[in-house]
């Protein structure tokens, strides 16, 4: 896979641009229904025109491609190009190479909590492209992990595809053998309409993690909550700052090598597998969030109440 391009930090203000479109959008209805409907018809105008100008971009891009064979792919992979170019339809890879693409960067994720996932195929649905994958394994002794496995797949299809329909997930380790779940139904607790009882699972950026050195822990206040972030070689791990041994707080707690020690209790735990506890005897861990880069900014998925916790 080419190299994917460093993101300039002022990029970052284009992630929520679709929102501030949206509220000046809004704010025009104030001026009666002949102004909203004006606003309306600039937006789709200007889109139209951008759309037709990209569209025009790639296809000489296209002819031209021998000479630089890698320029698309830079291109391709992004975010924001990427994202301009699926709400044309211009993007040039297929469906099946972006949902593939985007579970290979969840993978490493995955992998941190025992668990995998197998793209088994795209098939043609009677909405849109339907989406079948295999989940396996996850930690055990977590049941906050296959929420944050699943919350993490969930928004890496979306944002890769957002023309696929359902997702369908088949339990590779099912005993009666394989079993189709529809998303709507294995996902429901990590989507945004809190019908589980919980609250609306948003993605806050936290680029300060970037400077975290290998072995250093740190503490971040992120959207109302307390977060513990380490860093294991290459790899930063989120937590809540909360230990479920002696229920108080992880401040000032260190790193060796992949456990980290509660100062108070002084119970270990494996960052690097989902928090599950070392020298405790009632299978303690800690409660880990999803911390991927999205759009080329470390991000954490936050939701009202705790991921995993009874509804």
């Amino acid at each position: 896979m080419a190299d994917r391009p460093e993101t300039p930090e002022n990029d970052t203000q284009w992630r929520t641009a679709g929102d501030r479109i949206q509220t000046l959008l809004d704010s025009c209805a104030a001026g009666g229904a002949a102004a909203y409907e004006r606003a309306q018809q600039l937006v789709r105008e200007v889109v139209g025109l951008y759309g037709a100008a990209l569209e025009h971009i790639m296809s000489e891009l296209d002819q031209h491609a021998g000479q630089d064979p890698r320029l698309i792919e830079r291109l391709a992979t992004d975010d924001l190009v990427a994202s301009l170019l699926l709400v044309h339809g211009l993007h040039p890879h297929d469906v099946h190479r972006r949902v593939s693409d985007a579970l290979d960067r969840v993978r490493p994720y995955l992998g941190s909590h025992g668990g995998d996932v197998d793209l088994l195929e795209v098939a043609d649905g009677p909405d849109g492209p339907v989406l079948r994958l295999a989940f396996k394994g996850s930690c055990k002794s977590c049941p906050s992990s296959a929420v944050t496995l699943e919350l993490a797949v969930e928004d890496a299809v979306r944002a890769a595809a957002p023309e696929i329909s359902q997702i369908e997930v088949v339990t590779a380790e099912s005993k009666t053998g394989p079993s189709v779940i529809p998303t709507e139904s294995l996902l429901a607790h990590v989507h945004s309409n809190g019908s589980n009882g919980h609250g609306g699972t948003e993605w806050h950026p936290v680029p300060e993690v970037t400077e975290l050195q290998p072995g250093e822990v740190a503490g971040f206040r992120v959207g109302g909550t307390t977060l513990v972030v380490c860093r294991v070689g290459d790899d930063v791990f989120a937590y809540r700052d909360h230990c479920p041994v002696c229920d108080d707080t992880l401040q000032g707690a260190e790193l060796h090598d992949a456990l980290l020690r509660c100062p108070r209790c002084q119970v270990d735990f494996d960052v690097v597998h989902a928090g599950a506890g070392q020298n405790a005897a009632d299978a303690a861990h800690l409660d880990p969030l999803p911390l991927l880069t999205r759009d080329g900014v470390p991000s954490v998925a936050l939701r009202g109440e705790q991921l995993g916790a009874p509804a």
